[in-house]
């Protein structure tokens, strides 16, 4: 179990509450908290007009809503932004969603009332999930109609996730004894200005992206012992005279997976011999191509930039994000814009960026194996059958060509993509939403490309026949992957052993092995 509000939640605590389902408990401190905001909220509110509670919202602020009616305009909101469209979101990320804002509310400057935290954590830890769309958000005001739906969701309306099957939210509420949200003051606003839609998608991100940069050096590490490199363009004296952290780290994780391999070899052993210098023509390659040998320095600003994304998505995980700020300490509410989503946005365009690269360079290093005229040791397109007859990864290699592609147009980033809206009160904005469900389309995809990059490394080993010879780390996943995915000689549909590997891909834990 994870107490939210005792300490800022970390990027290690996320993956436990959504990959190891990890159950929430609110902090009692933290509670006292919200306790002491509500009520501060509800006094200093009396007799003062206060954006939200007692106005319209937007540029409909300057209509004052009388005070019979204020409870009712916090309903008013939370369906009339419930406009959402396009796909929805999976369980994951709705429960993503769902922890961010909890979290941010348990900061205690919100002005909720404690039944909504404890809401939250209710559907959170019985796995209730609200149906968010993709469509919507423009990450100004936060994610208003991803986070509306949300809204709409607490009140007992709208539709839930559960146990697989998209069901009425009352009809699960009733089935597991749950009490819909009653609005105190400010609930229906607080729920929906914030940028927790975006924040949620972003950590997941992070998670995968950890994972996705871990496989790449391994792979990276492996295609070098296919070709039996030389060993200098990942060592510690090459690397530690460029001062980047990233590359250095990425060297010493190559060092770790490569050092009790059969394959790589020694420069001075073989280049640096006098018997070779009599030779016009060098039988051994003096220097791999750049996507063998450059793997450090193409793969370490990946690294850093994943490290710094990572810094600043936990840090909006651990921020009050609504408006206005409810400051029962210096007695006072403020009024700005911490809903908006820049930072998110920002990082998201970053992350997916750094992605494309990972999937660009597995593209090149698989077409570097099924050229048969680049690394002249493998058959064309590793073909373990009759030349000409079957077609080994032949068919393969279009689908990760094709998707890298998308990968690169994806890649135009969403933060430079301001449309004003909202009778321009909106003028300027993130699309913090987009950018992060863009950035998980492009971690899918790179997901496919380094499977198909897999396996082509599979068949590889078995025709040279050096699974012997690989390091321990290699022939670990060598083994495990081959319970999956086993060699092929006869042509066959491979769909499905892509889906079984990506999958073995995702759902691998290596995110202890990437932290500093």
């Amino acid at each position: 179990m994870i107490a939210v509000g005792h300490s800022p939640l970390t990027l290690n605590d996320f993956s436990e509450l959504i990959f190891k389902n990890k159950e929430v408990a609110l902090d009692e401190a933290a509670l006292q908290k919200i306790n002491t905001n509500f009520e501060f909220l509800k006094q200093f509110s009396s007799n003062k007009l206060i954006y939200g509670i007692n106005t319209g919202f937007g540029p409909m602020a300057q209509y004052k809503v009388n005070e019979e009616n204020v409870l009712q305009l916090q309903y008013n909101l939370i369906r009339s932004h419930s406009s959402g469209s396009g796909k929805l979101m999976t369980a994951q990320l709705s429960k993503a969603l769902m922890i961010a804002r909890l979290n941010s509310f348990m900061q205690g400057y919100s002005g909720v009332h404690a039944e909504t935290v404890e809401l939250l954590k209710e559907l959170i830890n019985k796995d209730v999930a609200p149906c968010v769309y993709e469509h919507g958000g423009v990450g100004a005001s936060g994610d208003l109609v991803q986070l509306a739906h949300l809204g709409l969701v607490l009140i007992g309306e709208g539709e839930v996730i559960y146990q697989g099957e998209v069901q009425p939210t009352i009809d699960v509420f009733n089935k597991l004894g749950i009490k819909p949200l009653s609005i105190h003051i400010r609930e229906g606003l607080a729920i929906l200005n914030g940028t927790s839609a975006m924040t949620g998608i972003g950590m997941i991100n992070i998670i995968q992206a950890k994972k996705l940069l871990n496989w790449s050096v391994l792979f990276s590490a492996m295609i070098n012992e296919i070709v039996e490199a030389y060993d200098d363009h990942y060592s510690h004296e090459l690397n530690v005279v460029k001062r980047h952290g990233g590359q250095n780290t990425v060297a010493a994780m190559m060092r770790d997976i490569l050092k009790d391999s059969k394959l790589i070899r020694d420069r001075s052993e073989h280049l640096y011999n006098p018997d070779n210098l009599d030779q016009e023509v060098f039988e051994d390659k003096v220097q791999e191509y750049y996507s063998l040998r450059c793997v450090t320095q193409i793969l370490g600003p990946i690294y850093d930039t994943i490290a710094q994304v990572e810094n600043t998505v936990v840090n909006e995980l651990n921020s009050v994000n609504d408006n206005p700020v409810i400051d029962h300490e210096n007695h006072n509410i403020f009024h700005g814009g911490n809903f908006h989503g820049d930072y998110v946005s920002l990082e998201m365009d970053k992350l997916k960026i750094a992605m494309t690269r990972v999937s660009m360079l597995a593209e090149r290093q698989l077409n570097y194996l099924l050229n048969a005229k680049l690394n002249q040791k493998l058959p064309p397109f590793v073909n373990l059958g009759v030349l000409g007859f079957n077609f080994g990864m032949q068919g393969m290699q279009f689908t990760a060509t094709s998707t890298t592609a998308e990968n690169q147009t994806l890649s135009f980033p969403m933060y430079v993509h301001s449309i004003p809206n909202n009778n321009d009160n909106q003028d300027i904005v993130s699309m913090g939403c987009n950018a992060a469900l863009m950035t998980k389309r492009v971690i899918d995809n790179s997901f496919e490309v380094l499977g198909i990059h897999l396996m082509t490394i599979l068949q590889a080993i078995d025709y040279l026949e050096c699974k012997d010879k690989l390091s321990s780390a290699s022939r670990s996943v060598y083994d495990k992957v081959r319970q999956i995915f086993p060699k092929f000689v006869e042509d066959a549909p491979k769909y499905k052993d892509l889906a079984r590997i990506k999958d073995f891909l995702e759902s691998a834990d290596h995110i202890t092995t990437f932290n500093k």
